[in-house]
């Protein structure tokens, strides 16, 4: 493990007078017009912003090494015109709704068609700013922008997002505020699609969970419950296979996940109130070698089989609703055991969610 004593705010006051030699969010923008931010950190972890994708994650790396996949050709600059999977550009993390996370479909009271994953990561963020202050010995980063997801006489959704990144830290805190600004209540479904790649992914790499229940999505899922946990290598026309985690909770209602190798891993922990589902996708298939970790609000069955299963979660007007993300990079053994102690730590005696419904995927 690195060690970053260097950075403490005594060393850095007497050597440097501008802390962007440090840590800074970069913005530029690319030939096609769309905006790119560069967030650097001293701890080796680097990451790009997408503002006209949602403030999503699109690259990220630590110390060099690739933490997500990426589409040929991305970033795409959002076309409503192509379908939702053309517009994929891979990327750490792809924000599915904020009204539908789910497959197409059309709704059967009203006609509304509804792509795949809503229509959330193809909206521009205004309103952005960056601010860094020292907070005691620590120097602290944030991002902030606004999303609004609105029609006229239709929904009026306004995503508030901060991303957080202090000094030495290879950590991204995401924290999200959806506000119902319209005055009629609108379905609320909120799936952070982090997808992860090669070499963090691999033949060597297994998920862990504070895990209560673990059900398959379908017969393909199936297939290979017995070793859900396990990745492997590259497999030519590899078939997606799904996975829900009905997950325990601390007191304080925090839960973590993680991806772990011998000596490498990404930490997930997130608040559960907001966030009771856990879905894992499994795709090693050969060239588009991704697969997904997602917190939700929801499961990613779309508005229709939410509504029939009582998994719909509606906001009323005026209401907020708040969520909080966090990924960390384990980046030794000592990181990844102490993570995975923890995570067997809330497995045995963490209490298991109340507010996450799977029944109907139990066998």
């Amino acid at each position: 493990m690195i060690q970053f004593d260097w950075l403490a705010r005594e060393q850095i006051e007497r050597h440097s007078l501008d802390m962007r030699q440090f840590i800074d969010f970069r913005q530029s923008r690319l030939d096609n017009g769309m905006r790119l931010i560069e967030a650097y950190n001293s701890s080796g972890l680097s990451f790009t912003i997408l503002p006209d994708r949602g403030l999503d994650l699109w690259t990220a790396h630590y110390n060099g090494i690739p933490l997500t996949w990426v589409a040929q050709g991305s970033p795409f600059v959002p076309d409503f015109g192509q379908p939702w999977l053309r517009q994929f550009n891979g990327g750490l993390l792809t924000t599915c709704g904020l009204t539908h996370a789910g497959p197409p479909e059309t709704d059967p009271r009203t006609g509304e068609v509804r792509d795949l994953h809503g229509r959330y990561t193809r909206l521009r963020a205004t309103g952005i700013t960056a601010t860094g202050v020292w907070m005691n010995d620590g120097y602290l980063m944030e991002l902030s922008g606004t999303v609004a997801e609105s029609a006229l006489f239709g929904e009026q959704l306004r995503l508030d997002r901060t991303y957080r990144m202090a000094l030495g830290e290879p950590t991204i805190e995401i924290t999200d505020s959806v506000t119902n600004a319209g005055d009629v209540t609108t379905s609320l479904m909120v799936l952070y699609h982090v997808n992860l790649g090669y070499p963090l992914v691999s033949g060597e790499t297994v998920f862990d969970s504070a895990y209560h229940g673990v059900y398959p999505r379908d017969a393909e899922a199936r297939k290979g419950t017995h070793r859900w946990e396990a990745y492997d290598a590259a497999i030519p026309r590899y078939a997606e296979q799904v996975y829900f985690h009905h997950v325990k909770a601390n007191a304080e209602g925090q839960s973590a996940a993680a991806l772990l190798q011998k000596r490498f891993g990404l930490l997930f922990t997130w608040d559960t109130a907001s966030l009771p589902y856990l879905t894992q996708w499994k795709n090693v298939r050969q060239g588009i070698y991704v697969s997904g970790v997602e917190p939700g609000n929801c499961l990613p069955e779309g508005q229709n089989a939410a509504r029939e299963t009582g998994r719909l979660v509606m906001l009323e007007p005026g209401a907020e609703q708040r969520f909080s993300l966090r990924l960390t990079v384990l980046d030794s053994a000592e990181a990844v055991e102490t993570a995975r102690d923890r995570i067997a730590e809330l497995r045995a005696t963490g209490t298991p969610l109340a507010n996450c419904r799977l029944e109907d995927y139990a066998e």
